[in-house]
């Protein structure tokens, strides 16, 4: 009789999470785990912790307790690099250059997904024109698309959200929408947070809820 494989370790799990600023708890303890090809959506109040679930996470600041693990293993720097990939309110680029260098510079670091170039990653957003142009002089949803781009480029697998529908349009909204459910059907996972939860579009999607 021939033994079942063993199930795949989740993208990411959280055991007992929590983390405390100035000993008041900002959120948690939280068990949770993110799949490949699932999408979770962190929903709550301001003030109830979203953002910096995604920073504990995302390993810029450092867990009050609990664990965390990436692909079974316990979250290191090495476990985050390339695979880990965070988009805030800004696009985690350096403003002084164009998204061509920044993303030039990044893909070498991490390197790039199969048949990816920042060219390709820019235009898939919609802002080819503007790649060669400072990243200072992009609008604010520029900025998110040139944000999106780098996720798009770079090979991480779990995807870390923070209000990825800020400063753009509907169309720009859809577009968030298309890019999560291409990276999930290829494998990948997508934590989100977001005040308007209903411009996130897969029912499918699991829900955590965090109560200021």
């Amino acid at each position: 009789m021939t033994t079942p494989p063993a199930p795949a370790a989740p993208l990411l799990s959280a055991h007992r999470l929590a983390f405390s600023r100035n000993d008041e708890p900002v959120f948690g303890p939280l068990d949770f785990s993110l799949g490949s090809g699932e999408t979770v959506l962190v929903e709550g109040d301001n003030g109830s912790g979203k953002t910096t679930l995604l920073r504990v996470l995302a390993g810029m600041l450092p867990p009050g307790t609990g664990e965390i693990h990436f692909h079974g293993e316990p979250a290191s720097r090495d476990s985050r690099n390339g695979r880990v990939l965070w988009l805030g309110h800004r696009a985690g680029m350096n403003e002084a250059l164009s998204a061509r260098e920044n993303l030039g510079f990044l893909a070498g670091l991490y390197g790039a997904r199969g048949g990816m170039t920042a060219a390709t990653a820019m235009e898939r957003v919609g802002i080819a024109a503007w790649i060669d142009e400072p990243v200072r002089t992009l609008s604010a949803g520029q900025k998110k698309r040139a944000g999106l781009a780098r996720l798009l480029l770079l090979q991480g697998d779990i995807w870390l959200l923070d209000e990825p529908y800020a400063n753009l349009d509907r169309r720009g909204i859809g577009l968030v929408n298309a890019l999560i459910a291409e990276h999930c059907a290829s494998g990948g996972g997508a934590l989100v947070t977001s005040h308007g939860a209903v411009r996130f579009a897969d029912p499918r999607a699991r829900h955590i809820r965090l109560d200021a």
